[in-house]
């Protein structure tokens, strides 16, 4: 058989090596009118390669010829002893193992081993995996323990479990959706679709979708750095679930000098947000404005500067008249620190918010009046090694109905990661909260912890 083989690849390669020649000899004007070059020229360039075709023929039949040698002159294997090293385990063999009788006739050959079939899916059942988007859940099991008379917090609870499920729609188009579930009911966080190639450079969101106000409004509860959110932003800017509505988003990227990455964020929402804005009418509207500037001070060193602004009419109701609004500016910085050999071992982030809020309201006597309150937080974490964060973070915040009523906070933060797919953190929380009356306070002294799990892809949040 392999000599039936070796003879058929033989014939096959004189006949194309004849059947080259002709084919160039066919070829050959054809040849000088396209490339201007002489019909002998041509000719004996190709039978150059023809020749060199030749001995590469003649090369190849040694090979093989020695080869079929070195078969034909190894011993015939013993079934038996058919065993890889990778087969073989101590005690396997015995210590003076019987010599093998040789047998007069060659036995039968052994059967080919069986080879395992990877199954292959295709047609229906491929299109229909490749469509399917990313999904995972994230669980975020909270405890508190401690004194707080202000604003006490459920001693266990399951705070959130968000579905995530995130896909590519088209070569244009990408969609991501935000469910959670708490004890009290499901909420739609997110669920927005984003179109990347718009002209002039523009990228849009449509949907519901968290505000680019600040830095903390836009961060999901899992991927903060804390259990809790600022003080600051739950006296101004609505606490946890923060300005996030339905709305239409604009982003692109703007010139700027010195290595600097300039970004520029317009959006408009329905009006309803939290206890911070309310739609009475279809034209309440509110808008937010973000300027951000990105730089690399070194390989390992960036900064992160940030402007916002936000307007919207305020929850006072349309008995009140619609002239009741309320403006919000905002200012944040953070600068992090992560070495690209060494992140997952050591990196540091510093992160600062300012907010002022001027609120419309009624006073005590329906008179009406512009609270303006002031509120900022300051947090830092340093990964101490790939299991252990430290973290602090320090509060301070008037309140946006009343300004004169003032809280203050330190939190110290400690998190292990079991791995990137789990965290267990707790928190020491003291608060200096301000009672109804001016000048009079309250001390809380809390411990949080905090089980975070996550399930699944789950696509990074903006940074």
């Amino acid at each position: 058989m392999k000599r039936f083989v070796l003879v058929s690849s033989l014939i096959l390669g004189f006949g194309s090596d004849a059947f080259g020649k002709q084919a160039a000899e066919a070829r050959a004007p054809e040849v000088q009118n396209a490339g201007g070059l002489p019909a002998e020229t041509r000719m004996k360039a190709l039978e150059e390669e023809v020749r060199t075709l030749a001995e590469e023929v003649a090369v190849l039949r040694g090979e093989l010829k020695a080869v079929r040698d070195a078969k034909s002159a190894e011993p015939a294997s013993d079934p038996r002893i058919l065993l890889t090293a990778a087969h073989i385990e101590p005690g396997m063999l015995p210590a003076n193992p019987p010599p093998i009788a040789a047998s007069a006739s060659p036995g039968p050959a052994p059967a080919s081993p069986q080879v395992a079939q990877t199954q292959t899916y295709g047609g229906a059942t491929s299109n229909a995996k490749l469509l399917n988007p990313d999904i995972s859940l994230i669980g975020d099991f909270i405890g508190t323990a401690g004194h707080n008379t202000i604003s006490p917090s459920r001693s266990l609870e399951l705070h959130e479990s968000e579905v995530g499920m995130q896909a590519i729609i088209d070569p244009y188009a990408r969609a991501d959706a935000f469910i959670s579930f708490g004890e009290t009911g499901v909420n739609v966080e997110e669920a927005y679709v984003t179109f990347t190639s718009l002209p002039a450079g523009l990228l849009m969101k449509v949907g519901k979708m968290r505000a680019d106000f600040g830095k903390v409004n836009t961060i999901h509860n899992h991927a903060l750095p804390y259990i809790d959110r600022p003080l600051a932003t739950n006296n101004l800017v609505g606490g946890e679930d923060g300005i996030d509505d339905a709305g239409i988003s604009i982003t692109r990227f703007l010139p700027a000098p010195k290595n600097w990455f300039m970004e520029g964020t317009a959006q408009v929402f329905r009006g309803d947000s939290s206890t911070v804005y309310a739609a009475n009418r279809r034209q309440d509207l509110s808008v937010v404005g973000h300027l951000r500037g990105y730089r690399d001070l070194s390989e390992s060193t960036n900064l992160d500067l940030g402007i916002s602004y936000s307007r919207g009419h305020s929850n006072l109701g349309f008995d009140f008249g619609p002239n009741f609004l309320t403006n919000l500016y905002g200012a944040d910085a953070t600068l992090r620190w992560k070495p690209l050999r060494r992140a997952i071992y050591k990196n540091f982030l510093f992160r600062t918010e300012l907010f002022w809020s001027a609120r419309d309201q009624l006073s005590a006597l329906n008179a009406f009046e512009t609270q303006h309150a002031f509120g900022m937080y300051s947090s830092a974490e340093y990964r101490v090694n790939r299991r252990w964060t430290v973290g602090g973070r320090f509060d301070r915040s008037g309140r946006a109905t009343n300004a004169n009523l003032t809280d203050t906070g330190f939190s110290g933060i400690l998190t292990y990661w079991p791995s990137e797919f789990s965290q267990i953190r707790g928190q020491y929380r003291f608060g200096h909260l301000a009672l109804a009356n001016p000048g009079d306070f309250s001390n809380a002294n809390e411990f949080l912890f905090q089980f975070l799990f996550v399930m699944g892809a789950h696509g990074a949040h903006p940074f």
